[in-house]
């Protein structure tokens, strides 16, 4: 039997997304380089003196530049998100090891979500509520295609980080969690596994899952379709299911159109949070907010979506387009 809580808050959105589609924050990475953040930010205090370069480890912000999260969380609300994503995309042990951050882990997820809770708490009002998103990336290392080879890591150690990552993220207050950039299924139902034995133990700490594919050409990185992906993760019954990253809108609309389809004997609603479009030559995304709208409003009125958002190469302008939703019909809710 569910928890109280967790039936109550996923009636909520339920009720909000039978009127409407919500719409998520854009791209984190791209909006932390525009701080031009240099080692001595990135370490703080806290880890003045740590043995390991920590440039680039954007999730530790969240210890020791916190202000910098809030200020990027700011701007995507003030252009109208209705939710934000923690800044804990790569905050796993797997990931972490990079910087010899294991450790951190946990401090690291949990001050992501005070953080975000915080910002949306400030931001929300009764006409318009704000949630935040706990966000559980992929990890660098692919259980399916790197089996037997250096560096692989086994299910259950994987299990077990992610298991430490969503600990510290429903802790902190997410009102979702979000496993996205999924390139591997495996990786995935780790973090699926991992969720459940959590939530087995800590029934209040339950909240609605949210998954999100990564398509190449219509199928995972490890070879799955659209559909088998969908089928293959329903056992943890998501409310919510999509893709994110890789494509730009337009190019959503097939994978799109394909996952209705396989999801529609489920209760399950579809998101969507493409790429500012396909990178250029020099690998850059340059899809201008207003066509990356117009876009994202065509999959709308096909009905095909709940929730849109962006990923790499948005910004706070892309997330801004998304207001020609208002008033969009979304897709119809499952019975």
């Amino acid at each position: 039997m569910s928890h109280p809580n967790f039936i109550a808050k996923l009636q909520m959105f339920r009720d909000i997304l039978s009127r409407r589609i919500l719409v998520l924050d854009g791209a984190m990475g791209t909006m932390v380089q525009g701080f031009k953040l240099q080692e001595a930010d990135f370490r703080g205090e806290q880890y003045k003196h740590h043995p390991h370069d920590l440039k680039g480890c954007n999730d530790l912000l969240c210890i020791t530049k916190p202000s910098v999260i809030e200020a990027i969380h700011d701007q995507y609300f003030e252009q109208g998100a209705d939710i934000i994503e923690t800044d804990s995309f790569n905050a796993n042990s797997v990931s972490l090891a990079d910087y010899q951050l294991q450790d951190a882990a946990y401090e690291m997820n949990l001050a992501a979500a005070r953080i975000a809770r915080g910002r949306a708490q400030h931001w929300s009002t009764p006409e318009k509520p704000r949630f935040v998103a706990g966000s559980v990336g992929p990890t660098p290392k692919s259980l399916s295609l790197l089996q037997g080879q250096p560096g692989a890591v086994s299910f259950d150690e994987v299990a077990a980080s992610y298991k430490t990552q969503i600990r510290g993220l429903c802790e902190g207050g997410v009102d979702i969690l979000l496993v996205e950039t999924i390139f591997d299924t495996l990786n995935c139902k780790a973090a699926l596994y991992a969720a459940r034995s959590l939530w087995d133990e800590r029934p209040e700490l339950e909240v609605p899952l949210w998954i999100s594919m990564t398509p190449e050409k219509g199928r995972t990185l490890s070879g799955q379709t659209v559909e088998a992906f969908a089928v293959s993760v329903m056992h943890a019954k998501p409310f919510a299911i999509g893709f994110n990253c890789s494509l730009g809108p337009r190019e959503m609309r097939l994978p799109l159109q394909a996952l209705c389809r396989a999801v529609q004997e489920y209760p399950c609603l579809i998101a969507c949070y493409p790429n500012a479009g396909l990178p250029n030559a020099l690998g850059k995304y340059d899809l201008a907010p207003e066509l990356f709208g117009q876009a994202v409003l065509d999959l709308a009125k096909e009905g095909l979506i709940n929730f849109a958002g962006g990923c790499c190469g948005t910004s706070p302008a892309h997330i801004g387009a998304l207001r020609c939703l208002a008033g969009v019909a979304p897709r119809p809710l499952p019975r």
